[in-house]
């Protein structure tokens, strides 16, 4: 699996389980509210500075979004 991959799936399951909807995280973030789904989609890879920016909004370590699938 590509680190853009995980990402991807890391981002989806924790904004899923924190019952926060794509637009809710973006606003959040202060991101435009389609980037979140691109990113999810891997249509875009989040730079380190939008990781930081959307784990902020999730109240998350920034480390979640690399975690290994356990």
């Amino acid at each position: 699996m590509s680190l853009r991959e995980r990402v991807a799936r890391n981002l989806r399951r924790l904004r899923q389980e924190k019952s926060v909807s794509q637009e809710e995280l973006a606003h959040l973030a202060q991101v435009n509210r389609n980037y979140v789904g691109m990113l999810e989609r891997e249509e875009y890879a989040a730079s380190i500075d939008m990781l930081e920016k959307l784990a902020v909004a999730l109240d998350i370590d920034p480390i979640e979004f690399l975690r290994a699938d356990t």
